[in-house]
């Protein structure tokens, strides 16, 4: 019998796992430093900060699978914050305003015996040029806070979305192909 910690308190991750019939034992969400290192690409900042994770609550839960997992949104060269003011969301739409950007979901599994396995998922969003009604509605619905880019493509940012290129449930906050095969290679699931 395998004993599964989920290191998030992401709603949207658990729900993700349900989609795949994953109910993890635990959830024990890690707090960590979260700001990127000088010169740091995005794909390491994602792998860093999703083995970063699973390693502090690996710490406590030495006896079960930690899976842990972080989703960076780029454009050009700059990570995007996870929107926590009005004006940060705002920065996040206007620069996304009819480009395409790249979604990074660095995902993590650290086995009972100390083992740790990553992967990197990769995910291209193209957005509709938006116009100054559009985001102030977008705004005023609050949707924005505490999501990576300022934008949640489950929800009314949708209609943003003019293409994905890859993993939508990446895009959400979990690759579910890359994670359910890692959980499946380890014996968490059949």
């Amino acid at each position: 019998m395998t004993h599964l910690v989920l290191a998030s308190g992401s709603p949207r991750r658990l729900a993700l796992l349900a989609q795949i019939g994953v109910v993890p034992d635990e959830i024990c969400p890690a707090d960590i430093d979260e700001t990127p290192l000088k010169n740091e690409t995005p794909q390491r900042y994602a792998l860093r900060m999703a083995l970063s994770k699973a390693e502090k609550v690996a710490l406590q839960k030495k006896d079960g699978f930690v899976l842990a997992a972080d989703t960076v949104v780029v454009c050009g060269k700059r990570i995007l914050p996870k929107a926590e003011t009005r004006e940060q969301a705002q920065y996040c739409l206007n620069l996304l305003s009819g480009r395409r950007h790249t979604v990074y979901g660095g995902v993590c599994l650290i086995t009972p015996e100390g083992q740790k396995i990553t992967r990197l998922v990769k995910t291209a969003v193209i957005f509709a040029r938006l116009d100054d009604v559009q985001k102030k509605s977008y705004l005023d619905g609050g949707e924005w806070q505490g999501k990576a880019g300022g934008y949640a493509v489950q929800g009314q940012a949708v209609l943003f979305v003019r293409k994905i290129i890859g993993s939508y449930s990446n895009v959400v906050g979990l690759g579910l192909y890359e994670t359910g095969n890692l959980l499946k290679g380890r014996g968490v699931i059949g």
